[in-house]
C-alpha cells in the first residue's frame, strides 16, 4: 500500500491534529470491530477539551479546508483498513499454505529462517520466508542481504555519511549504500498486543526519521518498507497501531507498507524496480544470471 497523494504532502501540524483527535475519540467503533471515523462534532469536542482554536475548523456546515481534509483523511484511513487491509492479513494456517506453495514453486536457495517460538509453535517464519523467496526470484542475480548483521551505512567519497541506529531486517543489494531496506513484523502466535509489538512500529518510525533526514539534507533516497502480518495481532488487538502505521506512511516515514498477502501481490514488482535502480547505480546489466 502506497500513500494517497492527496494526503502525502501535508504539514506536520496536520498530523499533530490527526494524532490528538484519534487519541481522544478512539480508533475503533465499539461492538462493530471496525476502524472509527470521528464525526465533525467529536472533532470539535476535542478542540474544546484541548483549548484549541475552533476557528481553524470553521462553522458547522461551513468547514475550513483544514477541517474538510481532516474528515476526508479519517474516512480514507478507515475505508482502507476496513476493506483493504483486514482481508489481506493472514493467520498462521493461511501463511503456512502460501509459504509452502511458493517454496514448492520457486525451489529457493535463500535463507528460510525459523520463528522464535518453542514446542509445537516452532515453524518457519512464514512472512520472512515469503519475502526472501520473492526477492530472490525477481532479483535477476543481484545480491541481497536477507539477514543483516550490521548497521545500514551510507557513504560519500569513501567516507561514512550516515549510519542508521538500528539493523534492518533486509537490505538490497547490501547494507552499504542500499537501494532499499525493510522491516518484517510477523506475530502469528502472539495472543496479545504487547509492548514488543508496539516497539516494532516505533522502530520503523525511527528508521523513517533517519532516512527522511538523509533525504532532506544529503538528497540521498533509500527506499524504506514495512511488511507485517498476523490477523489476530494486528486486526483484533492492534487496530490503533494500524491507524498509526497509515499515518506514518502518509507522513513519509516509509515508502510502502505491505499487509499480509499484499507481500505476494506487490513484492515482485518492487524487487524488479530495485534491480533497475541498483543496475543504474553500478552500471551493471539488469539481468546478471
Amino acid at each position: 500500500m502506497e500513500a494517497n497523494p492527496k494526503f502525502a504532502r501535508l504539514p506536520r501540524s496536520f498530523w499533530a491534529a490527526v494524532r490528538s483527535i484519534s487519541q481522544h475519540v478512539g480508533y475503533t467503533t465499539r461492538g462493530k470491530g471496525q476502524v472509527k471515523i470521528p464525526t465533525d462534532e467529536e472533532i470539535r469536542q476535542v478542540f474544546r477539551r484541548l483549548h484549541l482554536d475552533p476557528a481553524s475548523l470553521g462553522d458547522e456546515g461551513k468547514p475550513t479546508d483544514f477541517a474538510s481534509t481532516l474528515c476526508a483523511y479519517y474516512e480514507y484511513r478507515a475505508q482502507k483498513l476496513n476493506t483493504y487491509v483486514a482481508p489481506r492479513l493472514m493467520d498462521a494456517t493461511r501463511a503456512k499454505t502460501e509459504f509452502e506453495a511458493l517454496k514448492k514453486k520457486l525451489q529457493p536457495t535463500c535463507p528460510l529462517p525459523l520463528n522464535k517460538q518453542k514446542g509445537r509453535k516452532k515453524a518457519p517464519a512464514y512472512l520472512t520466508g515469503i519475502v526472501n523467496m520473492l526477492i530472490e526470484a525477481h532479483s535477476k542475480g543481484f545480491p541481497c542481504d536477507y539477514d543483516p548483521r550490521e548497521l545500514t551505512t551510507i557513504t560519500k567519497d569513501g567516507n561514512p555519511l550516515r549510519t542508521l541506529a538500528r539493523r534492518a531486517d533486509g537490505a538490497f543489494p547490501s547494507t552499504i549504500n542500499p537501494v532499499a531496506i525493510w522491516e518484517v513484523k510477523e506475530y502469528y502466535y502472539t495472543t496479545t498486543f504487547g509492548s514488543r509489538v508496539a516497539d516494532g512500529v516505533y522502530e520503523t518510525l525511527l528508521d523513517g526519521m533517519e532516512l527522511t533526514e538523509l533525504r532532506e539534507h544529503e538528497q540521498i533516497k533509500i527506499l524504506h518498507y514495512l511488511m507485517l502480518d498476523a490477523h489476530y495481532t494486528w486486526w483484533v488487538c492492534g487496530k490503533p497501531y494500524l491507524c498509526r502505521i497509515i499515518d506514518m506512511l502518509h507522513m513519509g516515514y516509509t515508502d510502502e507498507v505491505l499487509f499480509g498477502y499484499e507481500v505476494i501481490e506487490r513484492l515482485p514488482a518492487l524487487a524488479k524496480n530495485w534491480v533497475a535502480l541498483a543496475a543504474r547505480k553500478t552500471n551493471l546489466p539488469t539481468d546478471r544470471h
